[in-house]
């Protein structure tokens, strides 16, 4: 657990120009001690102390402001910068190198049964209020933008940023809206309207033309 504490703290130095020193990383950064609060959590998870688990993960969120379920599995030397709401779900995965910044939620959605919650690949960074809900996979050292809705798979190298979520970039080359899926509810609704605004303007000018 130690092991994974270093690698924890090695990620904070690494990704806040902030630090300034391990040790003062490991006394103040929230982050950093809800991780070691949630490697023990896990342990006791797996050991069938599910009770004292949870109780450790809300203890842990009580002193961080950081909700972790202990199923999670979170590999070391991932950074939670800040933290204040951040809540990872029960199935998540999170690999090395991921970023996280405050207010994001990795979830589900409530129609999902298994594996409801996201897998985060090697390197993602997940901006602050970002939601990904589903238990899809987030493909590696895609970037999610601030206050983003991923509802579905993302895949490695791209830009994410809208409500709901869009690819707007993969490799840092911009994705036009041809490739973008045709299906986009939010879109569909969005078109009805301006078609619908259309017609409305050219009924107004036919009764105008009429009243003359």
């Amino acid at each position: 657990m130690f092991k994974k504490l270093r690698a924890d703290i090695n990620a904070a130095k690494q990704n806040d120009p902030a630090a300034r020193n391990k040790f003062e990383i490991f006394l103040t950064y929230s982050g950093v001690k809800a991780l070691f609060w949630h490697r023990w959590a896990n342990f006791l998870y797996r050991i069938k102390l599910k009770l004292l688990a949870r109780i450790t993960s809300q203890y842990a969120k009580w002193r961080t402001g950081i909700e972790i379920h202990p199923a999670a599995k979170i590999a070391p030397g991932v950074f939670i910068d800040h933290g204040a709401g951040v809540v990872i779900g029960e199935t998540s995965e999170i690999e090395e190198g991921v970023v996280i910044y405050q207010g994001v939620t990795l979830g589900g959605t409530g129609k999902e049964k298994g594996k409801r919650h996201p897998t985060i690949k090697k390197g993602v960074i997940i901006s602050a209020g970002a939601k990904i809900l589903g238990g899809f996979t987030v493909g590696e050292y895609a970037k999610i933008g601030a206050g983003a809705v991923v509802l579905k798979e993302v895949p490695a190298y791209a830009t994410v940023v809208g409500v709901p979520g869009r690819i707007v970039r993969i490799n840092g080359e911009k994705v036009s809206d041809l490739q973008q899926e045709k299906s986009d509810p939010l879109q569909e609704e969005i078109c009805h309207l301006r078609d619908k605004i259309f017609e409305l303007e050219e009924e107004i000018k036919e009764l105008k033309s009429k009243n003359k």
